[in-house]
């Protein structure tokens, strides 16, 4: 990747930035948290959990051997190399203990993809229901997306309910060059993913193929790219 540059280019072009990258929700939180989850990949001595922290055999207490599908409550940081997310303590949940049944009505955190997003709502991983209303200042939800909520179980129908949603990782890149697109789509430096049906552009600015920018993006799902572009701010012309 390029070096970053935090040198803007004029008055006009720092409040473009600033307006289109303007999250009211802090990204950058790297306190620890606890999350429930599901373990989805196991290989000899490591694995994942939700297809995303990742895990050793290290930090799951009890010697307990894991296997896929096993529920789990796990302690999660920021991975600092990688800038992943990885587990340092992973607690097996019994089978005898539904997660969803017990009687602690309390908020829980969940790490989880926008599978769905409609009118005024949506949901993570099909199962958390959210409305825009709890999604934080700045971000608009996208199917794909990877986020951090914080839900409750509603204790008449037993089910989740976001009360708040936040991405789960974001990044600022710098003098970047849009490298192609596609009617509505684009990609930017050959890894980060766009949409014009989401992306947040200053007046007047269409984007062009060559074009450097900077841009604001979130963790995603897409098949091909990790990233997609909230934002996007022209810096110059080819």
């Amino acid at each position: 990747m390029r070096p970053v540059r935090r040198e803007l280019r004029g008055v006009g072009h720092e409040r473009a930035l600033q307006a289109a990258a303007g999250l009211g929700c802090r990204l950058c939180d790297t306190k620890l948290k606890t999350v429930q989850g599901v373990v989805t990949r196991f290989c000899d001595d490591y694995g994942l959990i939700n297809e995303l922290i990742y895990f050793t055999n290290e930090v799951v207490t009890g010697n307990v051997l894991l296997k896929v599908g096993q529920k789990v409550t796990a302690l999660v940081e920021e991975d600092e190399t990688s800038q992943g997310l990885k587990a340092i303590k992973v607690d097996a949940v019994s089978d005898n203990c539904d997660d969803d049944g017990s009687s602690d009505s309390g908020p829980r955190v969940l790490f989880g993809c926008v599978t769905s997003v409609l009118e005024g709502d949506g949901f993570v991983n099909h199962t958390t229901y959210f409305s825009l209303d709890v999604v934080c200042k700045g971000f608009e939800p996208y199917e794909g997306d990877w986020i951090e909520a914080e839900f409750s179980i509603q204790p008449d129908t037993w089910s989740r309910k976001a009360i708040s949603v936040k991405p789960l990782r974001h990044k600022h890149v710098y003098e970047v060059r849009i490298t192609s697109l596609c009617g509505r789509n684009g990609v930017i430096d050959d890894n980060i993913f766009f949409t014009l049906d989401s992306l947040k552009l200053p007046d007047g600015y269409v984007p062009q193929v060559s074009d450097i920018v900077n841009a604001v993006v979130v963790a995603h799902a897409h098949s091909t790219y990790n990233w997609r572009a909230l934002s996007m701010t022209l810096v110059k012309r080819l």
